[in-house]
């Protein structure tokens, strides 16, 4: 008979770490007596990171006595305590790999039911003062499991643990957990796993994600249930490309036409993807600036176009130094910010230079004919900073089902309102409200990261799926690092103390290079110590939000992850560079 061992509650704290405050609730200690058992945690308890942890189908956290003492065999530790790796409940019995997602349990007064394995971050390393520990549990197959909490009740440390119910499938919390993590995701298990209604709503999405690339044979590489699917670029490092046209398209926005030098053709690209530039004479560092591409996809040559920034070298060089003949070095296309296809209605926002992607899009649609409902909406100051807005309205006369809105926020004297534009002041929420837009469309935004938050909350606040709403940023992105306290971030810099003398790394959306040093243990702590925007969760190579564009060059892993990244990528926690990079960050 299983038995709950003990109970282990813990409020989240701040920890310093690393030079930095991380507001966790992984210390866990056991209590005397019964504890009441609510829907949400234990009482007495909570969680610090809601995004990764709690909830209604991550609850409870159960990790068992089997666990501590393999564990302490394999650490060759003997201090560990109830709580030691955050759980909850600390049992004795249900092992992973014979729990089942669906099982339920009556314990005490309350009934539970299991939801998932457990999603480990780093954390649990701190903890521990273990930082592979996260790598650890996966590689080992003893992640522990979450409880739902089904009825309310006290609980105890003493308590028998009685099984109920067995949940439909048969799949226990081991083959799951292996299934999402572990290289081979077999379509067939895919299948089970997701006839499971106990199973968490975070893991059904993965594991729809990985059964849609099984379905249509998709990438052998990477993993779609982490990361999402894109294609791997159609070739590595940078090719040579001529300067056939430049192009004036407005005020501020100028655009280089780009074709082969070698006379093969370029690779085929999905709408709304991006190219990285390596701009400037040799040897001096090279500007690196990502740009998405504007004209035709599939097309014989490649257009991107530049806005002209008061303070940019790289925007700055393309409209006074490059010319008509002169080479650049182009990387293969990349980004998953792409064109669905479907039949649903198609919905394109940009505001500024952040039409470049979606006007892409709109190339492809009218290319096609599209039967599609089609809304192009797109933002600017007036009709002298307005690029593309006669090409633009040819292409939508190709469409038959097309709406289109303009709005112009400081529009000149000579703007005509209803023919260059149709609303004064900016594209926002209140204008969208206005517009009979389609709840059941697909959403592609793209421009200033206000722009683009405000309209993703606004859109989800009045209906439309998550899903279904589909953003680019320019530039850098946003930063993801879990449970750590927000700070002011200046702009990415030179890293403090003597300049390394190892590989070069450039950083091509914060326009970085930098050398490497040995004092670093991953690029991610290189990019940390720059300011380099980064995402990241387990920082040993398991959970993929890492996971970036490599660009030029090659790394090698230490550790080695879990599963290898997509080709093309690489994961920034745990690899260092083997030569000189370049890296989409």
């Amino acid at each position: 008979m299983a038995r709950l061992l003990s109970v282990n509650v813990g409020m989240p704290r701040d920890i310093a770490w690393q030079g930095k405050t991380v507001h966790t609730g992984i210390w866990k200690a056991p209590v005397e007596g019964p504890r009441m058992v609510r829907r949400l945690n234990i009482e007495g308890d909570g969680q610090g990171d809601l995004n990764g942890h709690g909830g209604e189908r991550r609850a409870v956290f159960v990790y068992q006595m089997d666990s501590y003492r393999y564990w302490q065999s394999q650490l060759g530790r003997n201090d560990f305590v109830h709580g030691q790796f955050g759980e909850n409940f600390t049992v004795d019995g249900l092992p992973d790999k014979e729990v089942c997602i669906g099982d339920r349990y009556r314990i005490g007064g309350a009934l539970f039911e299991v939801t998932q394995p457990r999603v480990t971050c780093y954390r649990l390393g701190i903890r521990m003062n273990e930082p592979e520990m996260a790598a650890l549990v996966v590689k080992h197959g003893r992640p522990g499991f979450y409880f739902r909490v089904l009825d309310e009740g006290e609980v105890e440390a003493g308590d028998e643990i009685t099984k109920v119910t067995s949940g439909p499938e048969r799949m226990s919390v081991v083959e799951t957990n292996a299934l999402l993590y572990m290289p081979g995701h077999p379509r067939d298990q895919l299948e089970r796993a997701l006839r499971i209604p106990a199973l968490s709503f975070g893991w059904q999405r993965s594991f729809e994600a990985l059964l849609a690339e099984a379905r249509k044979g998709g990438a052998t590489t990477g993993n779609a249930g982490l990361t999402g699917a894109s294609p791997p670029p159609a070739w590595n490092g940078f090719r040579p490309l001529q300067v056939s046209r430049k192009l004036r398209e407005s005020d501020n926005v100028t655009s280089l036409v780009l074709k082969p030098t070698d006379g093969q053709p370029l690779a085929a690209t999905l709408p709304g993807q991006f190219i990285v530039l390596r701009l400037g004479p040799a040897p001096t560092p090279a500007l690196m600036r990502s740009y998405s591409l504007s004209g035709e996809p599939g097309a014989s040559c490649y257009r991107v176009s530049v806005k002209r920034e008061a303070h940019g070298a790289a925007s700055a060089y393309v409209n006074d130094q490059v010319k008509v003949g002169d080479i650049v070095q182009a990387s293969a296309a990349r980004g998953s910010f792409t064109l669905r296809p479907g039949e649903t209605p198609v919905v394109l926002l940009s505001a500024g230079i952040g039409v470049t992607p979606v006007l892409a899009m709109l190339h492809a649609l009218a290319a096609q004919a599209s039967t599609r409902e089609v809304w192009w909406l797109h933002g600017t100051r007036n009709g002298r900073e307005h690029p593309f807005a006669e090409e633009t309205r040819g292409l939508l006369k190709a469409l038959t089902h097309r709406r289109s809105h303009i709005c112009y926020s400081a529009p000149d004297p000579t703007d005509r309102p209803s023919v260059d534009f149709d609303t004064p002041g900016r594209l926002d929420m209140k204008t969208l409200g206005q517009l009979d837009l389609p709840r059941d469309g697909d959403f592609y935004i793209c421009g200033p990261a206000t722009f683009m938050s405000d309209l993703t909350d606004g859109l989800a606040a009045a209906g439309v799926a998550r899903d279904r709403i589909h953003t680019e940023m320019f530039g850098a992105g946003p930063s993801r690092t879990p449970g750590i306290a927000d700070a002011p971030h200046p702009p990415p810099h030179l890293p403090a103390g003597p300049a390394g003398s190892g590989p070069l790394v450039s950083f091509a959306r914060s326009g970085l290079n930098v050398r490497w040093a040995p004092t670093f243990q991953s690029l991610l702590e290189l990019a940390e110590a720059c300011d380099v925007p980064v995402r990241w969760a387990c920082r040993t190579g398991v959970c993929h939000t890492c996971e970036s564009g490599l660009v030029a060059g090659k790394v090698d892993y230490r550790p080695d992850p879990v599963g290898a990244p997509a080709d093309g990528n690489l994961l920034i926690c745990c690899s260092r560079p083997e030569s000189d990079v370049v890296i989409d960050l």
